[in-house]
């Protein structure tokens, strides 16, 4: 009287799963169930899931993704370091949002910002879907109710004042000076800026071509495109065009040479703007440790941080230009953001709010009209 159901299965094979004395209907239950599931296309082979997540994230997930090496890198990092710690040996099939919501707790009580622990989270999240994708789990825990997101909202830029900027430029010494001419009067970033050549100069546009970086992979420089694959055209302020002419004068362009995009990359030979007094292309460790912050600390900035970082070049660059009044559409094209919205996120509090640029502008309307002062003698 004991009862066992055998199910094909629609990659081949069969199921089967037995059942006690007496068991009959539980034995009828579960077949129909597991028929209907594979007549609607929802089966789900349980053993899919007898899998640990860190070798789904490594073997499966990680070696089918596009982004660049230094992303990859990056996301290997933060796997090794803030998850495969709390369950990288756990089966996909018994990670549940508990097991969710209890590994973010840890995160929070080590102190990570959320900011970073909504990067972490993404990470998980979508390896958890490309799990639900393959068939090896119905659900993505991360997406379950219960399971509180963490926001990490952009913390509000404060820029730095034009009297900073200065100082610091003035303190950075003349083999870098043209380095904070680039990052506050072009908003390049800080790999833009060691990897820009006077090539990329176009005296004849008015506008200086972004095209390459130098970024760090598996320790070691290589050339690559801008951020997010973006190349783009900044325009050139004719005191920025002479101060990249004086520079060239005093320091000729030195010729490095390195693989473009990957370790192992084609080597490509570029005249760099910028190079160590070694001659040699500028590691930004070493720089922002032996440059950098000795210039802020000549400048008077007070408990220099990470805020006081190069990128705070390129805030000053977006807040002038949103007090000049360039839109959120042009900014986002000079910075190489891929969304503009993200520019909005992140730099909207600068903005003049409406009702602000409304009354400013009636009332400069308003001040070309000769009949107002009739209008005001009548009404008194």
């Amino acid at each position: 009287m004991r009862y066992k159901v055998r199910i094909p299965l629609p990659g081949g094979g069969e199921r089967t799963k037995s059942f006690p004395d007496r068991q009959k209907t539980a034995a009828e239950a579960f077949l129909h169930e597991m028929e209907n599931d594979k007549n609607k296309g929802t089966y789900l082979d349980p053993d899919a899931g007898k899998i640990a997540f860190r070798k789904y994230a490594e073997e499966h997930w990680l070696d089918g993704q596009t982004f660049d090496e230094s992303t990859r890198e990056q996301v290997e990092f933060r796997l090794k370091l803030h998850v495969f710690p709390y369950f990288g040996d756990d089966e996909l099939r018994v990670i549940l949002p508990s097991t969710i919501q209890a590994w973010d707790r840890k995160l929070q009580k080590k102190g990570l910002a959320e900011t970073y622990r909504r990067t972490i989270f993404a990470n998980v999240s979508a390896i958890l879907t490309a799990a639900v994708d393959d068939e090896r789990i119905r659900k993505n825990p991360c997406n379950a109710k219960s399971v509180k997101k963490p926001r990490g909202e952009y913390p509000k830029i404060v820029p730095w004042e034009p009297e900073r900027v200065h100082a610091v430029r003035s303190a950075i010494g003349e083999r870098y000076r043209v380095g904070v001419d680039l990052g506050a009067g072009a908003g390049l970033r800080q790999g833009e800026v060691f990897g820009f050549s006077p090539n990329d100069v176009d005296d004849s546009e008015g506008v200086i071509h972004v095209v390459r970086q130098i970024k760090i992979v598996r320790g070691k420089m290589i050339f690559a495109p801008p951020k997010h694959g973006k190349c783009r055209d900044v325009p050139l302020a004719s005191r920025l065009g002479e101060s990249i002419d004086a520079h060239v004068q005093k320091f000729e362009p030195l010729s490095i040479t390195l693989p473009w995009g990957t370790p192992d990359g084609k080597l490509v030979t570029v005249p760099l703007l910028i190079y160590t007094r070694e001659s040699k292309q500028i590691y930004r460790h070493s720089f922002n440790h032996h440059v950098w912050k000795r210039a802020l600390v000549q400048a008077g900035v007070p408990a220099p941080g990470r805020a006081e970082g190069f990128h705070a070049l390129r805030h000053f660059f977006a807040s002038m230009l949103l007090d000049d009044g360039v839109s959120i559409r042009a900014l986002a094209e000079y910075l190489g953001h891929a969304d503009p919205a993200f520019t909005l996120r992140v730099y909207t509090h600068l903005m003049s709010s409406s009702h602000q640029r409304a009354r400013a502008a009636i009332e400069k309307m308003l001040r070309t009209w000769p009949a107002l002062r009739g209008w005001a003698s009548e009404l008194a």
